[in-house]
């Protein structure tokens, strides 16, 4: 699914792109206005309401795309709107006609190149993290890593019940003080510095040589459970990191979308009815 989209139907959508900016080139290439190239002219005008429906489109997809009851028809709708997307940087740049000044009209040109910019994050995004995810979790589910975690977390408590208390506590922080995920910040960095169970690793494996025989094979065992769970551990939080990057962009890519979008009602309302 994540990689289908850029070869859905043979490329059919960046050979549609590519007809229309071809075709675009051509004609501006041919057009001869009377003043120098500009978004007033026939052309400018033509190649505008061409921009503004492509924008539409890729705008509907957004609001349409959670209604697909087909992966194949959601790769048809996702590679048109990368294709179609990249498209509107040659036809929108000719109906500016390369005249740029500090109003509304270059504000929504500049958006529409912020928005495209955020996409190549997004093609990034989904052509990589997910095959990343897969081999992270080295064929096991996410289920099944946090089953993994709370086994641990039982055999630990088995085995501590019967060692000191200054072993067993750390044991229950290892188990009540262990978070994966939290703030955005928190997710992006795959880290978490005050990790209960990397305190609780750490912290018996300095008791280890105070032990004594006694708890000597046990504490050996509790070392050896938490850094079976500390890999459990960096496996979900990379998870958990990488679902963060393929996501966060769309915080920016859909408020800019709609701030585009009013900057283009207001573009249009002010060639037609003040121009």
């Amino acid at each position: 699914m994540h990689e289908g989209f850029l070869v859905y139907a043979g490329f059919r959508y960046l050979k549609v792109a590519t007809l229309l900016c071809v075709a675009a080139i051509a004609v501006y290439a041919w057009h001869s206005p009377p003043d120098e190239p500009n978004g007033g002219t026939w052309l400018g005008y033509g190649l505008g309401g061409i921009g503004a429906a492509i924008i539409l489109l890729l705008m509907w997809f957004g609001v349409r795309k959670r209604r697909y009851g087909t992966v194949s028809k959601l790769q048809g709708w996702l590679s048109a709107h990368v294709y179609l997307g990249l498209s509107l940087i040659i036809v929108a740049t000719l109906h500016t006609g390369f005249q740029f000044g500090w109003n509304l009209h270059t504000l929504a040109y500049g958006l529409m190149m912020v928005v495209i910019a955020s996409g190549f994050f997004g093609i990034y995004a989904y052509a990589r993290y997910p095959r990343l995810m897969t081999e992270n979790r080295r064929g096991i589910t996410t289920e099944e890593v946090y089953a993994g975690i709370g086994e641990l977390d039982r055999e630990c408590r088995q085995v501590a019940s019967t060692m000191p208390d200054e072993i067993a506590s750390l044991v229950l922080v290892s188990c009540n003080e262990t978070r994966v995920g939290g703030s955005i910040a928190r997710q992006l960095s795959g880290h978490d510095p005050d990790c209960g169970t990397e305190r609780a690793f750490a912290g018996i494996r300095d008791l280890a040589a105070s032990a004594g025989a006694e708890h000597g094979g046990d504490v050996r065992k509790l070392i050896s459970l938490l850094g079976k769970k500390s890999t459990l551990l960096r496996t979900m939080r990379r998870d958990v990191q990488l679902k963060a990057m393929l996501e966060i962009w769309l915080y920016f890519h859909v408020p800019l979308s709609f701030a585009l979008l009013a900057a283009l009602v207001g573009h249009v309302i002010s060639v037609f009815f003040y121009w």
